[in-house]
């Protein structure tokens, strides 16, 4: 975990497989937050489906520093 950074929850709004990446509402949040199949914990990005609950952390886009993304996605146990 990044040094200052805290563990967020949401849930998965859309996923695009073919491309490797999806989109994450947080909680109390009305924006999405963009996340890259690598960032899936254990790589589990081919088993997670839109609205499943999960729990990340926030970080700094690489290629745009001026926005951030969630990072370290995990499925949140039911």
């Amino acid at each position: 975990m990044l040094k200052g950074t805290s563990i967020m929850q949401g849930t998965i709004q859309r996923l695009e497989r073919g491309r490797g990446f999806g989109f994450i509402r947080p909680e109390g949040a009305s924006e999405d937050l963009f996340f890259h199949s690598s960032a899936v914990a254990g790589g589990g990005f081919d088993g997670l489906q839109e609205g499943q609950a999960v729990e990340f952390e926030k970080g700094q886009d690489e290629r745009n520093p001026s926005r951030s993304r969630a990072v370290n996605v995990r499925v949140v146990a039911q």
